[in-house]
């Protein structure tokens, strides 16, 4: 009886905490995934609109998949009209990171991220550029 009564609570805790919005899971601090987009041989600029998303953040980074990149430059939209450009000009090995970039006057809300990048040259000409915040 007591074993029963204790497996049903971990079951009951375990199916609540799988059901819980993004939001309420994460910690302050964690990073956490917001956006990515593929990008391919023929374009060299392209845009992460961001929409209804509702989290703000103090800092970003990239991670790169799928293949390798060579970016150059972005720049940060933010809700209140301004801008942040981001020089990167750093050539990303597939499964690697960029630096943490502190977002200029602290908790900030997104509204679209612009880079500048290229694929030329790279087997595949394809790549995953995943954007991850910290709040």
């Amino acid at each position: 009886m007591r074993f029963s009564l204790i497996a049903f609570s971990l079951f009951t805790l375990t199916l609540f905490s799988f059901n819980l919005p993004s939001g309420e899971t994460k910690r302050p601090g964690d990073w956490f995934f917001i956006a990515d987009k593929n990008v391919g041989f023929a374009v060299d600029r392209d845009v992460i609109h961001f929409g209804n998303w509702k989290d703000d953040v103090r800092q970003l980074k990239l991670k790169i998949t799928d293949g390798p990149l060579k970016m150059y430059k972005m720049k940060i939209h933010f809700d209140n009209g301004s801008v942040q450009d981001v020089e990167l000009r750093n050539r990303f090995a597939q499964g690697s990171e960029s630096r943490v970039i502190d977002l200029d006057g602290g908790l900030r809300h997104l509204t679209k991220i612009e880079f500048w990048y290229e694929t030329k040259g790279f087997l595949r000409g394809r790549s995953r550029v995943a954007v991850w915040g910290r709040n």
